[in-house]
C-alpha cells in the first residue's frame, strides 16, 4: 500500500513503524475472510483491510480521531486472525495498538463511554478492587433493572462467589524432591480472584515435576488491559514495574522462564521487547527484550521442557479444545496444548471454525456486548457440533465468556493436566 508520510512524520518511531506495516498491505482482502467482525457486519470498515485504510488516513494526515474511526477500531477484537491469514506478513497487532493510543489522545468519547472505560481500567487490573466491586454488586443486583443495558450486561459476568486458593499467598513454591528448574508465574489479576484453581493446578504440575515456582508480589496485572484500551501511560507503568520485578528475580534466581496461564497476557508479555524497542532508557530496553524472551505459555513450556508423568483414569472423555485467539494467532501456539491433552488418553476434538473468536477479547464482551453476543452464539453452536463431555482452553476470558452461553463444563487446560498427573479432578467436571 502506497503511503505519503513526510520525512518529519517518519522521525516519530511509532509512525515510522506503522508506515512500514501499512506498506506491506497489498489490498488482497484475505484478512476479511477470517475476520469475525467482518463476517457478522459485512462492512469493509469492520474488517482489517478497511481499518488499515482508516488508520493510514488518520496517521498520514496527522488528524485527530473522529467518531467513525473510533467506532470501527473499537469494534476490532484484536483476535489477530488476520495476521495468521495475511500472506504479506502485515503486523496488524502493532498497527492497531498505535491507532488505539492515537484515539485515546485525540478523541473525546461521550461521557458514559469514558466513565465505563475508566472504571474497567481501574477495577479489572486490581484484584483488591475487583473483589470489592464483586461484593458491592451483590448488594444492588436485585435492583439491576434500573441500570442502563450495558451496565446490566456487565453485571452478569460478575461471579457470585470468590473461591479461595488451596495455597497460602507466598512467593516461593518449592519443587517436590530435586529441583530441576526455576520459573516465575504470572498469577493474573481477574484470574486469581475468580479462578484461583488455575494457578493452583499450575503450581501442582510444576512442583510435582521438579520445578520451583516463584511469584513476586510486586507483579499484579500484565498491563494488557490498559494497553488495549489505548491507555498507554497506565499500561507502561505496569509494564515497567513487571519488567523490573522479573528481571531482578531473573538475576537473583537464574530463572528458566516466566510462565503465563492466560494467553492474552502471554501475547503482551512476549511483546514487551517491541513495545520498549525505542525507549529512552537503554536499561529498560534490554530488560524488556530479555523478559519477552523468557515469557512462555505454560503448555508451551511443559511441552518443550518437562516429561509429564501421566496417570490412567477409569473413564475416557470427549474433550473439545477451544484455541483462544491470543494463543493461536497472537502467540502462534495451537498444536502444543492439543498434543499435551492427547497424552491424557482422552479423545480431543477441535471446534469447527476454531479460528474465529468467542467474543471475549479482554473487555470486548463488556464494551461491545451485541457483537460479542453474536460471536458467542456462533461459538456455542460450533461446540455443540462436537458434543463434548467438557471443553478445555487456555484463557480465563474465554472460559468466562463461553460458560455464559452453554452448560457444558469448561476448564483450563492446566487443570486437566494436573488431574491426569496426580491432582484432583476439576470441580467444574465433577
Amino acid at each position: 500500500m502506497q503511503t505519503t508520510f513526510t520525512k518529519k512524520q517518519l522521525q516519530d518511531n511509532n509512525v515510522n513503524s506503522s508506515e512500514k506495516i501499512i506498506r506491506k498491505c497489498v489490498h488482497c482482502g484475505f484478512c476479511n475472510a477470517t475476520c469475525p467482525t467482518y463476517q457478522i457486519a459485512g462492512d469493509e470498515l469492520d474488517g482489517p483491510r478497511g481499518r488499515i485504510y482508516l488508520i493510514k488516513d488518520m496517521l498520514e494526515k496527522n488528524k485527530p480521531a473522529n467518531e467513525k474511526i473510533t467506532k470501527h477500531i473499537d469494534r476490532c477484537l484484536s483476535c489477530y486472525s488476520c495476521m495468521t491469514t495475511c500472506p504479506s506478513g502485515v503486523n496488524y497487532m502493532h498497527l492497531v495498538d498505535h491507532a488505539r493510543n492515537h484515539i485515546e489522545k485525540t478523541f473525546v468519547r461521550p461521557f458514559f463511554d469514558r466513565f465505563l472505560r475508566a472504571l474497567l481500567s481501574k477495577i479489572l487490573p486490581s484484584p483488591t478492587l475487583f473483589r470489592m466491586a464483586g461484593y458491592s454488586v451483590r448488594l444492588f443486583y436485585p435492583f439491576r433493572f434500573i441500570f442502563p443495558k450495558k451496565i446490566k450486561n456487565m453485571l452478569k459476568y460478575m461471579p457470585n462467589s470468590f473461591p479461595k486458593s488451596a495455597y497460602a499467598n507466598q512467593e516461593i513454591y518449592p519443587a517436590t524432591g530435586k529441583t530441576y528448574a526455576k520459573v516465575a508465574l504470572l498469577t493474573g489479576c481477574v484470574q486469581r480472584v475468580i479462578s484461583p484453581q488455575i494457578n493452583d493446578s499450575t503450581i501442582n504440575v510444576l512442583n510435582r515435576h521438579g520445578v520451583e515456582v516463584l511469584v513476586p508480589k510486586q507483579v499484579e496485572c500484565c498491563g494488557s488491559l490498559n494497553h488495549h484500551l489505548g491507555k498507554e501511560d497506565l499500561a507502561h507503568k505496569s509494564f515497567i514495574n513487571n519488567i523490573n520485578a522479573w528481571f531482578k528475580l531473573y538475576e537473583e534466581k537464574n530463572l528458566d522462564a516466566i510462565l503465563v496461564t492466560t494467553s492474552g497476557c502471554g501475547t503482551t508479555l512476549k511483546d514487551y521487547g517491541y513495545i520498549f524497542r525505542d525507549h529512552e532508557d537503554k536499561e529498560i530496553r534490554n530488560k524488556a527484550k530479555i523478559i519477552s524472551s523468557l515469557a512462555k505459555d505454560v503448555t508451551e513450556y511443559l511441552g518443550k521442557n518437562i516429561k509429564l508423568n501421566f496417570k490412567t483414569q477409569d473413564k475416557k472423555f470427549k474433550i473439545a479444545y477451544h484455541s483462544a485467539c491470543s494463543m493461536q494467532h497472537g502467540q502462534k501456539l495451537h498444536s502444543q496444548p492439543i498434543d499435551l491433552l492427547k497424552k491424557t488418553g482422552n479423545d480431543i476434538f477441535e471446534i469447527p471454525d476454531g479460528h474465529l473468536c468467542c467474543g471475549s477479547a479482554g473487555t470486548y464482551n463488556l464494551l461491545q456486548d451485541q457483537m460479542a453476543a453474536e460471536l458467542l452464539k456462533r461459538k456455542v453452536e460450533n461446540i455443540n457440533k462436537v458434543n463434548p463431555d467438557f471443553i478445555s482452553t487456555g484463557n480465563i476470558g474465554c472460559i468466562t465468556q463461553i460458560s455464559s452461553g452453554t452448560k457444558i463444563p469448561i476448564v483450563h487446560t492446566i487443570e486437566v493436566l494436573d488431574w491426569y498427573t496426580g491432582g484432583e479432578k476439576p470441580k467444574a467436571i465433577s
